[in-house]
């Protein structure tokens, strides 16, 4: 390519580098392997799980063990909707797809989290409507005793979530998993100590609905920042950890480089940064090679341009506000 702006009578040239990551196309890249096994290991837990508390829910007329059992029926559906996510986004581009279906990770994070809020919902309702009627009978026996044993297993398998390599973006639909699973065990431990009022205090059964709100409460407000995530994907934000002003000093410190403007910082998914920006240049420079190194962009698509000082005026030159 011709990186001179005069010369052949180009105005203007578009550089599309393949940055540090290499490109789209890797059939099944580490960080994805490593996804599904913990997915799958996830999906196996979530089952057993969830039949054992349904049982013993069941049989106690507890609510708060239903609802822990709900919780790890929407966290197996999440799981197997994850899954999905990255085989799809592992398909390579096609040319109406032409960025790949990495999305795809993104859509699963945030119907995992939908689906969450609905079923969460449902039992708050159930919830209001058992201290309302006061209606029901709870066996605080078996209660505690399907509480127990669900809290054993669960504090005996939950140190293997791992963490991925030092400096790795976690996977959204990994961490979307992980989320749901610590609200889950932060609502086992409310419903063991619940277990333990109604058994040696049988008078105090609205423990039970009273529980289910609170625990509700508490995993709806977990996914609130994975929500927040996704949604600025979505919305092709500036990443999070990615500093927009720094980028663009790093640009314009490049020897050459006369004037920066319509610089877009966004991401496919959280581990994907990408980047486009006009550069205007008033001779032969490599602008990408400074860019990509210090900030690990995974593509960038740099327009060349001829500097005028008009640039110094024009709206469009500006850089947007903070």
């Amino acid at each position: 390519l011709d990186l001179n702006p005069g010369g052949g009578g180009q105005g203007l040239i578009i550089v599309v580098i393949r940055a540090v990551f290499g490109g789209w196309g890797a059939p099944h890249p580490p960080g994805q392997q490593r996804a599904r096994r913990k997915l799958y290991v996830a999906a196996g837990i979530c089952l057993v799980f969830m039949l054992g508390e349904a049982v013993g829910g069941y049989l106690a007329h507890s609510l708060a063990i239903l609802t822990d059992a709900a919780h790890l029926l929407t966290d197996f559906a999440s799981v197997m909707i994850s899954l999905f996510a990255l085989w799809v986004s592992s398909r390579p581009a096609t040319k109406t797809m032409n960025f790949g279906w990495h999305r795809a990770e993104i859509l699963g994070a945030l119907l995992s989290v939908l689906s969450i809020w609905v079923v969460t919902g449902v039992l708050v309702y159930l919830a209001a409507q058992r201290l309302l009627s006061a209606d029901y009978e709870i066996e605080g026996g078996v209660m505690l005793i399907t509480s127990c044993l669900m809290g054993v297993a669960l504090h005996q398998t939950g140190h293997g979530h791992g963490h991925g390599a030092p400096g790795e973006q976690p996977n959204a639909s990994v961490r979307a998993a992980f989320v749901h699973v610590v609200g889950d065990l932060l609502q086992s431990v409310g419903v063991l100590v619940a277990s333990y009022i109604i058994f040696f205090k049988p008078e105090y059964k609205y423990v039970d609905p009273i529980c289910t709100f609170l625990f509700s409460a508490l995993v709806l407000g977990t996914t609130l920042t994975i929500l927040r995530d996704v949604l600025l994907v979505l919305m092709e934000g500036t990443p999070r950890g990615m500093d927009f002003n720094a980028v663009q000093e790093t640009l314009l410190a490049v020897g050459g480089v006369e004037a920066v403007h319509s610089l877009h910082i966004w991401a496919l998914t959280a581990a994907q940064p990408l980047l486009s920006v006009h550069i205007a240049i008033s001779e032969c420079v490599r602008p990408a090679r400074g860019c990509s190194a210090p900030f690990r962009f995974h593509t960038t698509t740099i327009q060349i341009e001829s500097y005028s000082e008009d640039m110094r005026d024009c709206r469009e030159c500006q850089p947007p506000r903070d």
